[in-house]
């Protein structure tokens, strides 16, 4: 063990994955980036995902964040020597995370039943479509259908746009946030076996339900009123002005100026004093109420400008503002880069890559030591953890 990962707050925690693409290894990077132990096992070909996106001398891009800090071993499940295998690692392990379709494991003799009985402490985190139980319990699903499902398809088109589909948000939200919530209920999991408050335990998360848990008061507001909430673009239907303005160079300025005071340095920053003593403009209320006209105002101002030159002065106004970022603007805005959220490391595999950050920081521990190694290749690890982990000859 490192002198990094012992400083890590899952150090000791061992914990098996049986993830392909993106919810269940997403919580384990998440896991190992904590400093789990996370055994990662794959099919003899490799999770599919590694042939996803880009590559690089052979070798998959993204896989280098997919996994790292993780070991990697590849069995397979169908054959007896596989499943003997898993056996063993399970009943070494703290927990198990997986996210094949309901009663996948159940069909191989690997369910939760069968793994108790080995290891009647291990914590078994199950991320499926629509959960283990319930009359959609058997349909197939991937990201899109959780969030089309529970709710954020809907809010993410363009108020009275009937001619394009409402998009998703660009990346895969349901996996991530499905991801996250395993993470976090297996931590938690753990710790109550720890404090002897029970034993092993199944978690069940899917991907409809936690892209649902994000829709605020949306539920109760129909159940009291029979309201439903519509999409509402780029704006907040409670809080004026907070829009994403055009800009000279055709990107675009996301500004939140809803407070009293900011609005009046915003009002100030843009050559219009006078809506700050608007009556009309008194409060957020009467702002609301008019935000068409603050809208087309503000959109007036950045029209003239480019969005960083935009920016500049409204940040000199201490206005929140930000450009809509892409990717080169992350990798090169020197923020990102002097806390370490974007950083290179070495790949043995790849060589010189940018990473992201782990989301979260510990005294003690720089970002940079929190990636340990970057994504192995498939089955990297087989003979320290068949061998050595296992004591096993063949």
């Amino acid at each position: 063990m490192s002198d990094v990962q012992k400083k890590l707050p899952l150090e000791g925690l061992r914990v098996v994955e049986l993830g392909h693409y993106i919810a269940a290894p997403f919580a384990t990077r998440l896991l190992a980036d904590l400093g789990a132990e996370v055994i990662k096992v794959e099919p003899p070909e490799g999770d599919p995902v590694r042939g996803w996106g880009s590559v690089k001398d052979g070798h998959p891009v993204w896989f280098s964040v997919h996994g790292r800090n993780k070991l990697s071993v590849t069995l397979d499940l169908k054959s007896e020597d596989g499943k003997a295998k898993l056996r063993a690692l399970c009943e070494r392990a703290d927990a198990l995370v997986e996210n094949f379709r309901p009663g996948y494991l159940e069909r191989l003799g690997l369910g939760p039943t069968a793994l108790h009985a080995i290891n009647p402490n291990l914590i078994i985190a199950r991320v499926s479509g629509y959960g283990q139980d319930g009359p959609y319990r058997d349909k197939p699903a991937f990201g899109a259908i959780g969030e089309a499902m529970g709710g954020l398809r809907h809010l993410t088109a363009n108020p009275g746009q009937t001619d394009y589909p409402p998009p998703r948000c660009g990346v895969s939200i349901s996996d991530d946030l499905a991801g996250m919530y395993a993470a976090m209920a297996l931590v938690s999991a753990c710790w109550g076996v720890k404090a002897g408050n029970h034993a092993g335990r199944v978690i069940d998360v899917d991907l409809v339900t936690s892209v649902f848990s994000l829709m605020e008061g949306m539920l109760p507001e129909y159940g009291l009123f029979g309201s439903v909430r519509q999409p509402q673009g780029a704006a907040i239907k409670t809080a004026a002005p907070t829009n994403t303005y055009p800009c000279a160079d055709g990107k675009w300025l996301c500004i939140a100026g809803n407070s009293d005071l900011i609005f009046r340095r915003l009002m100030a920053a843009i050559g219009r004093p006078e809506l700050a003593t608007d009556p009309r403009m008194a409060n957020n209320n009467l702002r609301c109420a008019n935000v068409e006209e603050l809208d087309q105002a503000i959109a007036d101002w950045t029209r003239t400008r480019t969005a960083k030159e935009a920016e500049d002065v409204l940040e000199a106004a201490e206005v929140p503002c930000s450009r809509l970022y892409d990717m080169k603007d992350c990798a090169e805005d020197p923020h990102f880069q002097a806390r370490d959220i974007v950083m290179e490391v070495q790949d043995p595999l790849i060589g010189p890559i940018l990473h992201p950050a782990a989301p979260f920081r510990f005294d003690g521990v720089s970002a940079r030591d929190m990636v340990r190694w970057t994504g192995p290749e498939a089955g990297a690890h087989n003979d320290h953890v068949f061998k050595e982990l296992l004591g096993k000859t063949s």
